[in-house]
């Protein structure tokens, strides 16, 4: 007879992971759980990692913080919140610190497919799974995948959904981040908190999500400045006429020009990567080129 699962339980897999270069810590996660972002991720810059669920226990996440930031590993953290926790043959948690160490846990109760895997900076842990080959490839993953942290987590996760997933189905996702002063304009270490809390492919639009973020908070690459003239000329030209901002789309003043595409960039809230006088981010231009016309 199958077992039957309580509707309190957080089916969910995860992946906590750590960016020795950049001092990055993060989760990502995916749930059949509206919502799951704010209960499973907890990260503080310098500090550590943690993803809790299963019966999820929330305190693991600001105690598992504190046990690291007064110098306890990974693997000593858990070690410390299971011990003193009753109903830790329920809970499912995993860690990484600021050093790179990793470590994950599963209690003997949790709902099958359960378990974990902890490796060179990261922990993946799922339950209530199709198989373990989730598991088997959020890690093989994420130590293959070169890029940024959140790249990595990300294709971490959607490569554990292609294997198999949360056997009860999709509903939410998330991806928190931090890192020193890495949070808009350097006034907190919050870098990235992005979540879909109720999608039929929450993985998929949370990447989509994350992409947008790129664009608009990401600084420009050198390969991607290009000269306004000649035919980009004319395509800004075009696109600033179809979108309203130009009364034609060919031979416009230079002042006007430029007084109507910063108002462009502004309203769009492209300062990040708006460039001197006579040059666009690529990004930007093909931002332009697949901006649908309102009206």
């Amino acid at each position: 007879m199958k077992q039957k699962i309580p509707k309190e339980i957080i089916a969910t897999f995860s992946i906590v992971g750590f960016d020795p270069i950049t001092g990055e810590l993060g989760v990502a996660v995916q749930s059949k759980f509206i919502g799951v972002g704010s209960v499973v991720p907890w990260a503080k810059a310098g500090v550590g990692a943690v993803a809790t669920q299963a019966f999820a226990n929330p305190a693991y996440g600001p105690d598992g913080l504190r046990l690291m930031e007064e110098g306890k590993s990974a693997q000593e953290t858990i070690d410390f919140l299971t011990s003193h926790d009753e109903g830790r043959r329920e809970r499912q948690v995993g860690i990484v610190d600021a050093k790179g160490n990793s470590a994950t846990f599963t209690g003997e109760n949790c709902m099958d497919w359960a378990g974990g895997r902890a490796g060179k900076h990261y922990a993946a842990q799922g339950n209530i799974l199709v198989s373990e080959e989730t598991i088997i490839a959020m890690a093989e993953t994420f130590e293959a995948t070169q890029g940024t942290l959140a790249e990595r987590l990300l294709k971490a996760l959607d490569a554990g959904q292609n294997a198999g997933g949360d056997s009860r189905g999709r509903q939410s996702a998330a991806i928190y981040i931090v890192k020193e002063k890495g949070g808009y304009l350097g006034a907190n270490d919050r870098y990235i908190d992005l979540r879909v809390d109720d999608h039929p492919d929450p993985i998929q639009e949370l990447i989509r999500i994350y992409r947008l973020h790129q664009l608009y908070f990401g600084t420009t690459k050198e390969e991607n400045i290009l000269s306004i003239e000649g035919e980009i000329r004319k395509e800004i030209e075009h696109y600033l006429y179809r979108l309203n901002f130009l009364k034609s789309d060919q031979n416009n003043d230079d002042d006007i020009f430029y007084t109507q595409l910063t108002s462009f960039l502004h309203m769009e809230n492209f300062e990040e990567r708006e460039l001197e006088r006579g040059k666009i981010d690529k990004e930007v231009l093909d931002f332009m080129r697949n901006k649908e016309v309102v009206g």
